[in-house]
């Protein structure tokens, strides 16, 4: 068997083939039948055969073969004409695929802000109602306290110690939950809040780096914030680092960051392919970045640490 014909690099060339045998016969018959087989070549050069670049240099070079025998002005006038037919024809399914994303990604953005109003809301509940339930557990011990000799007194003085603690993980847990200096300041101050905050809890000395000014639409800066948030998680929980980076910088069409660690790095196809650790949380940040139409890539070695690189697009 010939297994150069069977090869990845041989499924485009004989797709081009076939797109211009199918052309041709278009180009002969004119018939609904012909023009349907363009479909079903854009069908399978979707399922991963070909490139819209691939096909639109096959329908070139056909066209290219074509004007050098030197037809008449009506014969290629009718040709081109007929060709472009084919050629929407070929490139429907990727058009429908590319609206059926488009679609999937508006729908993705849509459940992100509704989640993001949810946490908002868990997040107000957790300050002020638990905050006045412990103010008023507060309030009761000091009027206990009142009447209660010097032992209870130490014991509900040490009961309010505790309740203090409580409040103060409370507050910490609602601007984590959703950080009211990202609302208020933007992105960046808030992941250096973060990144205090984490470095604080933890030891894990964090840097952020960034020149960049202005404001960034509401659902990128959240987007962001929760992609940096799960990045340093899965710092603290796995890569054992003794310093993390966040880099941050923009363009007028894009938004550059970075997240490196200096720990022990892994195998990232495994974890890509669900074999490896699940916990480090990957498909979280995917799926955070496909609502922004944001992509992610991956660098790390066992023993070399790893850095997270990810770009969103920004309007104008």
């Amino acid at each position: 068997m010939n297994r150069s014909a069977h090869s990845p690099q041989a499924a485009p060339a004989k797709l081009a083939a076939d797109y211009a045998r199918a052309l041709r016969g278009y180009l002969r018959q004119g018939g609904e039948k012909e023009l349907r087989s363009g479909y079903e070549l854009g069908r399978r050069g979707l399922a991963g055969q070909m490139s819209v670049m691939e096909i639109a240099s096959a329908h070139h070079e056909f066209l290219a073969e074509l004007s050098s025998r030197n037809p008449g002005p009506a014969e290629l006038e009718r040709a081109v004409r007929m060709s472009g037919q084919f050629l929407v024809e070929t490139l429907s399914p990727y058009e429908m695929r590319q609206r059926a994303y488009r679609d999937a990604v508006s729908a993705l953005r849509q459940l992100n802000e509704l989640l993001e109003q949810e946490v908002k809301r868990i997040a107000h509940t957790v300050h002020d109602e638990a905050g006045q339930l412990l103010v008023a557990a507060h309030l009761a011990i000091a009027d206990v306290s009142r009447g209660s000799n010097l032992p209870g007194r130490k014991q509900l003085l040490k009961v309010s110690g505790l309740l203090d603690q409580v409040g103060n993980q409370l507050r910490q847990l609602s601007h984590e939950l959703r950080p009211t200096m990202l609302d208020d300041l933007g992105l960046i101050p808030a992941v250096r809040h973060l990144s205090g905050s984490v470095s604080e809890r933890t030891g894990l000395s964090i840097r952020v780096r960034s020149t960049m000014r202005g404001r960034l639409p509401a659902s990128v800066e959240i987007g962001v914030y929760r992609v940096i948030q799960e990045a340093l998680a899965n710092a603290v929980k796995h890569s054992r680092a003794k310093v993390v980076t966040v880099e941050i910088e923009r363009n007028r069409k894009r938004l550059l960051c970075t997240v490196r660690d200096d720990g022990v790095g892994f195998n990232p196809g495994s974890v890509q392919s669900g074999n490896g650790r699940k916990g480090l949380g990957l498909r979280g940040i995917q799926e955070r970045l496909r609502g922004l139409g944001g992509t992610f890539h991956v660098v790390s070695r066992p023993g070399r640490g790893c850095a997270l690189e990810f770009i969103v697009p920004l309007e104008d």
